[in-house]
């Protein structure tokens, strides 16, 4: 039995969760996610800006802190935080080892290989269209617009570092569950066409890839006797050969693991149950059997899997204009009224100045904004309601005029205007997600494990 933990579910996600999960009991492995879609793109751009960039810097923190758990107590950290530039994270995590005295102790292993970006207008002239998979559009037709560009692989390459000797393996993009399924193909030898246990391992690096949201965190059963929200608990895989396995959270920490909790997870982002794909196979929800066994343990078991595709899932981000959005709070008497009316008002405006807009959108935030017209009509003596108006296009100038044009509203317009944030906010860039497919014969996984 191995025991595997999640300390990140994202880039910007507890700093000291890692730390607790090191310091807090037995583990033989800490996985760390850092990267979404639009993730990657950020990267891109700051590795523009600077060479040694476009990594996750937050895991190198994690690494300074940790240094003496993660090399003394032998805990191997499986982690996603390399983005797109991969070397650039291991060498600064080099350099933090070295600081902490640990220099040579251990070697670290990088994935690379995913980053398609300086590929992709080869790839489109061998024949390759990246074609939208949920519009049928080829990628030609945004090409000009495209900021990144990554395969995602699966969890071999990460067992093949750890299997050269790699005690921190640093990737590139890779499927979310493949940090937990990697140590599981190194630790118990599975093999490439074993679907079963893949699948197995698959859905366990799926239950915990979110952090706490396993555990109690973001979780609507029951949610109100949840324990120590303020100390929970980040998620733990005690994973067997057989392919069945337990998640739990280490003994003294808050939050909860029970049928609930971790079914709330299971349907997190899946789509289709029964035909979970990933790199290194498709994993059957509809198989999986649950159990409590005793306080904050679930046991999965009876899983099946099926063969792997021929291809690899692509992630593609690109600009799709601009957008902007502001706020104005209405109070009582009347908040709901006076919003609308000034929404109403600033659109009358937008028009008189022709103002072109792809889009605006308003949300009464307190009213309907979550709901919509399910809310029904709302109540006369609502204390305040925030009018939540946004707006795209795709040139910058007319989201620029469209902020202005909101802030005069709080002196020309219906009365009791509070909170206005309009003043402060400023025109971001809107990057677009574009999923593709690519057949696994066109990119290659490189590993390469060094002593640091």
């Amino acid at each position: 039995m191995i025991r595997i933990a999640n300390g990140s579910a994202f880039w910007g996600d507890s700093q000291e969760a890692p730390l607790e999960l090191l310091r807090g009991g037995p583990l033989d492995y800490l996985t760390l996610d850092y990267l979404a879609e639009i993730t990657m793109s950020i990267l891109q751009k700051l590795k523009g800006r600077d060479a040694r960039a476009g990594y996750a810097h937050d895991f190198v923190g994690v690494i300074k802190r940790g240094a003496r758990e993660i090399v003394e107590r032998g805990v191997k950290v499986v982690t996603n935080a390399g983005g797109i530039n991969p070397v650039a994270c291991r060498d600064a995590v080099a350099a933090v080892l070295q600081a902490a005295g640990y220099g040579g102790r251990i070697k670290v292993g990088v994935v690379t290989g995913d980053d398609i970006m300086p590929h992709l207008d080869r790839m489109l002239e061998q024949g390759i269209a990246f074609t939208n998979m949920d519009t049928g559009e080829p990628l030609s037709s945004v090409r000009a617009r495209v900021q990144s560009a990554n395969a995602y692989f699966g969890a071999f390459p990460i067992a093949d570092a750890l299997g050269r000797g790699a005690a921190i393996v640093i990737t590139g993009r890779c499927n979310d569950a493949a940090l937990a399924l990697g140590p599981m193909l190194h630790e118990f030898n599975w093999k490439a066409d074993d679907w079963d246990r893949i699948s197995a391992g698959t859905i366990a690096g799926h239950v915990i890839e979110c952090g706490a949201q396993c555990t109690g965190g973001n979780c609507q059963a029951d949610w109100e006797s949840i324990p120590d929200f303020a100390g929970i608990g980040y998620p733990i895989i005690e994973a067997e050969p057989d392919g069945t396995f337990t998640i739990t959270k280490h003994a003294g920490t808050g939050g909860r693991v029970n049928v609930a909790s971790v079914t709330e997870q299971l349907l997190y982002e899946i789509g289709d149950p029964g035909t979970y794909i990933t790199p290194d196979g498709i994993a059957d929800f509809t198989t999986i059997q649950l159990a409590q066994q005793g306080a904050d343990r679930v046991h999965f078991s009876g899983i099946k899997g099926r063969p792997a595709t021929d291809f690899y899932k692509v992630s593609i981000s690109y600009s799709a204009g601009f957008k902007a959005v502001g706020t104005l709070v209405y109070s009582w008497p009347d908040a709901y009224k006076k919003a609308r009316a000034a929404d109403q008002i600033l659109r009358q405006r937008f028009d008189r100045l022709g103002l072109k807009l792809e889009a605006i959108h308003s949300d009464f935030v307190g009213v309907d904004a979550c709901h919509g017209d399910m809310s029904g009509e709302p109540s006369n003596d609502i204390a305040e309601v925030v009018l939540r108006i946004g707006a795209r296009n795709m040139e910058k100038a007319p989201v620029e005029r469209f902020l202005k044009e909101l802030v005069p509203i709080a002196l020309n317009g219906p009365p009791s205007v509070t909170g206005l944030s309009a003043g402060r906010t400023k025109v971001d860039e809107i990057i677009a997600y574009w999923p593709a497919l690519i057949p696994k014969t066109a990119v290659t996984p490189h590993v390469e494990v060094a002593g640091a």
